[in-house]
């Protein structure tokens, strides 16, 4: 990526971070919904091949504490189980019991009444899942965020939220493990047990599942994903690559189809944890420089090209995402490629604030979620809203830049 000038982290991050954008020319009003209100972009963090420009609300308002559970929290502390689907039929939770855990596998069928169809679970799926979340708390789902085990890695396909204290919920997903139909465990865990080594899909993977939603373009993408990582990992003379191109082959060095396990090669993750450095060295530091500046989202640039945003409700929502966001950015940033000119902040600005009206579908459930996929030109924005009692805001917020002939299904991916 060509220079321009740009500040590394050590030595300009306040400024990267405190220089709010005030000259693009550009308004947000018209850009991203409304009801997201009008956004600015901030100097950029620099990191190898990935610049960073994070984002703020130009009001400074934001609806407050949220109220949301993550998939990591969640597994980590046992208050979210997830399942192959043919492990539901008698799924209960027994009477008067409110722990997480207290689940217990029985033909029973009783649950306040109601209980699961068994016939929608005849027999593990490799796009479903089933979800329980016992907590508290409503459980915010992103896609492409992973979850490891069952009889093969999955990808979580689309932001939902799940309410607190759920029944078993259908998991739209897609698999990202073409090599393996074996069950390692009953139950799924989350990609990496370490907070710093947490990772969700790189946006090339990600935009698969969530524009193109079919599984045999996720196929694709991962196996490219997982022939570049050998690429940028091993030393060039003992690169070599398994599989036809474009098909569910992988790397012989790697010697894996998982997407989750070829990062967790060790290899791998010291390239990603190269690329990502700036923007993960000092993580409190860079958090709390976050915070200071009510930052909500983020711009990312790969190579000099924009590729896409995510935006927040609140500062402590990207907080909590920040580790994996940027490390998927960094896995997508040692992706081979033509550089670019590195983009300046009215770059950035144009990009958040392009008109996304276009074409609009949406999905959701009723009283809890919408989520609603907006097309035009060259981009695709995904909004998801919480309807729960106390909300109605927009919780994410996702905007992808399309590249080259991305095929879509005809209808979207109903969840219930």
């Amino acid at each position: 990526m060509k220079k321009s000038g740009r500040f590394g982290l050590a030595g300009a991050l306040v400024l990267a971070l405190g220089w709010i954008y005030e000259g693009s020319g550009v308004e947000a009003a018209g850009g991203l919904p409304e009801a997201s209100g009008d956004y600015r972009v901030l100097a950029p963090i620099e990191s190898g091949n990935l610049l960073l420009f994070p984002v703020v609300r130009a009001n400074g308002k934001t609806p407050g504490a949220t109220p949301f559970l993550t998939l990591d929290e969640g597994i980590k502390n046992g208050e979210v189980e997830v399942t192959e689907a043919g492990r539901v039929p008698g799924l209960v939770r027994p009477r008067g019991a409110a722990q997480p855990g207290n689940l217990v596998w029985q033909f029973d069928g009783r649950r306040g009444g109601q209980a699961p169809d068994a016939r929608r679970y005849r027999g593990d799926q490799v796009n479903t899942l089933v979800l329980v979340n016992h907590s508290e708390k409503p459980l915010l789902l992103l896609a492409g965020e992973i979850v490891t085990g069952g009889k093969q890695d999955r990808v979580i396909a689309k932001d939902r939220i799940v309410p607190a204290g759920s029944d078993p919920i259908d998991l739209g997903v897609f698999c990202i493990e073409p090599g393996r139909w074996t069950e390692s465990s009953a139950t799924f865990g989350a990609a990496a047990k370490a907070p710093t080594h947490s990772f969700m899909v790189q946006p090339s993977v990600r935009r698969e599942t969530m524009v193109a939603k079919d599984q045999h373009e996720v196929w694709d993408s991962v196996h490219g994903a997982i022939v570049q990582m050998n690429a940028a990992a091993a030393p060039a003379s003992t690169v070599r690559y398994g599989g036809a191109a474009g098909g569910t082959g992988y790397s012989a060095n790697l010697g894996t189809t998982s997407y989750a396990k070829a990062m967790q090669d060790s290899a791998v993750s010291e390239k990603v944890d190269e690329a990502a450095a700036q923007g993960m060295k000092s993580r409190e530091q860079v958090l709390e420089q976050l915070r200071r500046e009510h930052a909500v989202g983020v711009v990312v640039a790969v190579r000099g090209e924009i590729v896409w945003a995510d935006l927040f409700a609140d500062t402590d929502l990207l907080a909590r995402y920040w580790t994996k966001l940027v490390r998927s950015y960094a896995a997508e940033s040692l992706v081979q490629g033509e550089d670019h000119a590195a983009p300046t902040v009215a770059d950035a600005q144009r990009f958040l604030s392009a008109p996304a009206g276009g074409t609009e579908t949406s999905e959701g459930d009723v009283g809890v979620y919408r989520c609603r996929e907006l097309r035009s030109g060259g981009t695709e924005t995904f909004v998801l809203e919480s309807l729960l009692p106390g909300t109605g805001y927009e919780v994410h917020i996702s905007k992808l830049k399309l590249v080259g002939t991305v095929k879509r299904v005809s209808e979207p991916m109903m969840f219930r």
